[in-house]
Parts: structure tokens; sequence; C-alpha cells
């Protein structure tokens, strides 16, 4: 494509991602673009691959797509010095509604698609979006006819430098920073009008009580631990379970998924000493954690409420599972989430420190989970329903699927302070994972969104 055909179909915009949150300077944008399309370009000194652009264009002009995105490489410092990774997104879909979505920093948009957006917004100046412009316009955008909604091009098209050199372990949390929490507000906002659009927004009457004394149970409570060669922290996280203060019995339910690092004979030896340590090997061998939580729902020695406790992490205190059944019955929830803090193995504060999910609410904390990636911890449910609904056989998101589904139709209760040590530690099976690694998770989650909101459409529509 000649360069003056170029500057005929497409204008280069470059903006920082903060200035394309910004509403008004996105509709600005809106407001002066003359070319078919804007290339809004996010981050400085990227560099655009050899006929890149004409690319874009030729699939834009196939799709009729109103916003596409592509894959690219990036460029990180090292040690050793600049390192050129391959950086590719995920595709689109439904489920796609989390804020933190991934399309790099070079977007193709259809400037009669942001201009529609732009007529679109509130004329008050008091709806005026700082932060979550863009947000809201990929939402818009994907409101639109399939021929012309959100594509991605799966075609390595420019180079960036990653300037965020942090790992993954540190990056998951800054949607729970209370630094954060004005753009969080913001964010919520625009997926709850999005949810209206599509028809899968629930309100607070849809919820109802759990029917908590159904069914009969050997003990009120069970702790569950699903592990796996965890010989370093198993027996820390067993004796806090077991020193928990309760006006109830209570037993630890402890999976172990065939360690081979001496897991085993610890679990063997706390057994031994306590009878309510409760050592389970799973005759399988294709379990997750989600399966191994499944066997332990099921089997006959679950109490009335099963309450997580992960192989690494402790409770903050003697009194975790007290409050955890005290709130089940004060609200009749079918699901309790408390709030953790980060800490490392001298149990010493990490960043962001305590996260407590403060952004969940009772009138619309079930719609908003479906923007951002957890709920909190410990998560504790009612054992019935668990064994109803049954937990995905998966080790990453499958207390998020859960959350969704009890949150669809059940009051689910939180506690905002602190009850849980989440312990960060070289070992952690989150602590630095590659981008694939990344992009897999989040493809599985923005999956389950999916699912979920199409759940909840039906559910309004019937």
């Amino acid at each position: 494509m000649k360069t003056d055909t170029l500057l005929k179909k497409v204008s280069t915009v470059e903006l920082t991602e903060a200035a394309a949150g910004s509403q008004t300077t996105l509709a600005q944008l809106a407001a002066e673009a003359q070319t078919e399309y804007v290339l809004l370009m996010l981050k400085p000194e990227v560099d655009m691959g050899y006929g890149a652009l004409e690319r874009m264009l030729q699939v834009a002009d196939q799709t009729q797509a109103a916003l596409l995105y592509a894959d690219r490489w990036k460029i990180k410092e090292s040690a050793e010095g600049p390192v050129r990774e391959v950086a590719r997104c995920i595709d689109y879909q439904l489920g796609a509604v989390r804020n933190d979505f991934d399309m790099g920093s070079v977007l193709l948009l259809r400037s009669d698609i942001l201009k529609g957006w732009a007529a679109s917004l509130q004329p008050s100046a008091n709806s005026s979006l700082r932060y979550a412009a863009l947000y809201d316009f990929r939402l818009y955008c994907s409101r639109l006819p399939r021929a012309t909604a959100i594509f991605h091009l799966g075609e390595l098209l420019y180079t960036e430098n990653e300037l965020d050199l942090r790992k993954s372990g540190e990056k998951q949390f800054d949607y729970v920073d209370p630094r954060n929490r004005d753009v969080q507000i913001e964010m919520e906002q625009v997926c709850t009008e999005h949810l209206k659009a599509i028809g899968a927004w629930v309100g607070g009457d849809a919820i109802a009580d759990a029917p908590l004394e159904d069914g009969e149970f050997p003990v009120e409570a069970s702790v569950v631990i699903p592990v796996r060669n965890r010989a370093r922290t198993i027996e820390d996280a067993v004796r806090s379970a077991l020193s928990q203060q309760t006006a109830f019995p209570f037993n630890v339910l402890v999976v172990d998924n065939h360690s081979t690092d001496g897991t085993t004979e610890i679990l063997q030896r706390l057994a031994a000493e306590d009878a309510r340590c409760i050592h389970i090997v799973p005759e399988r061998e294709d379990l997750g954690i989600g399966g191994c939580w499944h066997l332990a729902a099921d089997d006959k020695r679950c109490g009335r409420f099963a309450v997580q406790l992960d192989s690494d992490d402790l409770y903050s205190g003697p009194d975790t599972l007290q409050r955890i059944v005290e709130k089940f019955y004060a609200e009749r929830c079918a699901m309790v989430i408390g709030s953790y803090r980060m800490c490392n193995f001298q149990l010493e504060t990490l960043p962001p420190g305590i996260i407590d999910h403060r952004e969940w609410t009772d009138e619309n904390g079930r719609n908003n989970a479906l923007r951002i990636n957890g709920l909190g911890a410990p998560r504790a449910f009612f054992t019935p329903l668990l064994r109803a609904y049954g937990v995905p056989n998966t080790s990453y998101g499958e207390d998020y699927a859960l959350g969704l589904r009890f949150s669809r139709e059940w009051r689910i209760g939180r506690i905002f302070e602190e009850l849980y040590l989440c312990r960060r530690w070289e070992g952690n099976s989150d602590a630095a994972l590659s981008y694939d690694r990344v992009n897999a998770n989040n493809l599985y989650k923005d999956s389950l969104r999916t699912a979920e909101i199409r759940a909840r459409q039906n559910l309004i529509q019937s």
C-alpha cells in the first residue's frame, strides 16, 4: 500500500495508557478523526514490523473489525542484556470482560465506531470517565454484531519495550491494591453497565438464603487441604488448622495427591497424633487441586461446611474457623470469603499487604466478580451445594469457578478482617509464571466467565 494511500486511510496517535483512559481525551480523538482508521499506540518507542500497518489494515478491511489487535515481540532488560521474547495475546470472547485484558500496545480502531461510542456517552460532566474510557470503548465494540466487533490477528507485527519487570506473582494483585481504589470503582461502574446491556446483570432480589439445616454431618466444619510435595510447609498448615478453637467439632481433611518428597510421611505422623487429622490418598492419579477438593467434599467424613486452607498457608489466629461458621448462620450464606495478608516465611508483610476485596458489595459483588480475577481467601462452602455443583478438576481457577457459580444464586458472606496468611516463597506455583502460562490461565478464566455470563443471561430470560 503506497504511503499517500496509508495517510488517507489511517492516522497514528500516541497516547499513554493513562491518557487513553480519559473520556475527554478519547472523545476528542473521535471528534478529530478524519481517516477511516486510527492507529492507537500506547507505549513509547514501539517499532512496527515490516509491512505491519498494511497487514493490519488489510485484515481490518476483510473483517470490518471495530477494534483489531495483534501479537508482538517484547524486549526485556536482563543481567545479560536485552532479551527479545514472543508475546502473544489471546482471542477475545464473551467472557473477556476483565479490565486488564491484554491487547498489547498497538490498537487499530475504526473511526466511525469510535465516533459512535463517543456519541453514546452521557453528556453530564459528572459522568466523565477518568480511567476507564478505553475499557468502556472495548466493551462497546464487543456488543456490536460479530462481523464488526473485536478481532485478534495472531501475527507478530511490532516490538515494544517491557517496562514492568515484576514477576507474575507480584503483578497479579494490582487490581486489589488500595492505591488503585478509585480506578477500580470506575472500572466496576463500566462493567456493570455492560452486563446490564447484554442481559447478564443479576440483581439482589435473585439471591436466596442457604438451607443450612439440611442434611446430617459427622462434624460442623472440615478444613480441606489439598497437597502435593509440600514437605517444607504442610506441617505448619495442618497444625494451624488443628489449633483452631471452636464451639463445635471439626476435622482436617488432607488430600495427599501422591506426594514423593516426604509429605506423605509427615501426614501419616500427624494423623497418628491427632484423630481429627484425616489423611486421604486418592486412588486416581489424574486429580488437580479441584479434583482433590471434590474428593474431600464427597467424603462421608466431611462436615457441614468445607473451609479452604492451602498447603503453603496458615490461618491468622485460632478463631478463624469459628468466625467463618458464625458468618454462615448470621447471614444464611452458601459461601463465605475472608481476607488474607501477603507475607514471607518470617510472616513479614509483603506488598500489597492485606487483600480484603472491599470492592465487594451485597448489591453488586456477584456482578463485579466477573470483572476481577479472584474473590479472596479463605473460601468456605456449604457442603451440600458444593457436592451438587462439583469442583472443576483443574489446578488453577477452580475456586474462581465456584465463586461465580455460588454467587449467581446464593448469598456470599464477606469477612473483611484478616483471617489468613498467604506465604509467598520461591516454591509457590504462581510466583514467576511465563507469558504463555499467564495467557493460558487468563484464557481459562475468560472461558469460565463466558459460561457464567451465558448462564446468567438464561436465568434472567427465564
